[in-house]
């Protein structure tokens, strides 16, 4: 009898806590479609040799990892007809470092396109994707956005 009184006591307790969470936006992230190509060439006296290689660098995995990161305040879903969000980040192979870029597109369920842009880094794409939709989806949801505290890039 005990046991069942408080098994009631935490239920009665816990199902406030439940009803008060914010509901999240869902976000499907696409297959990344990314390339690099690599290779050298060299010759001397009566030999020359050269290489290449490279291929698909899909970054897929990577991109959800960081949105888990970065982007607390959404749900990724591997169920694209469940998102609120598509979001398409493609990262730009074959170039030296510091020319990278990192392009990013995000549209809404309607199929608009909300938000675009080009970062050196996978992090400060993220981040101005997951800006973007909280921007609109506070507004879909009748609400203003909130400013996020800058966080590290």
């Amino acid at each position: 009898m005990k046991t069942m009184r408080a098994l009631i006591t935490v239920m009665l307790f816990a199902i406030p806590l439940f009803a008060q969470e914010k509901e999240r936006p869902r976000i499907f992230v696409t297959d990344s479609q990314s390339w690099e190509i690599s290779g050298g060439f060299g010759g001397g006296g009566d030999a020359v040799a050269g290489s290449q290689s490279g291929g698909a660098r899909p970054q897929t995995a990577e991109v959800i990892k960081t949105f888990g990161e970065r982007c607390k305040d959404c749900v990724v879903t591997i169920k694209k007809e469940k998102a609120d969000y598509i979001v398409i980040l493609e990262h730009e192979g074959g170039k030296e470092f510091f020319r990278k870029d990192n392009k990013f597109a995000i549209f809404n369920k309607n199929g608009d396109a909300i938000g675009s842009g080009s970062t050196r880094t996978l992090g400060n794409s993220v981040k101005e994707a997951c800006d973007s939709m909280m921007k609109d989806w506070a507004s879909s949801q009748g609400k203003k956005a909130e400013p996020k505290p800058d966080s590290k890039s």
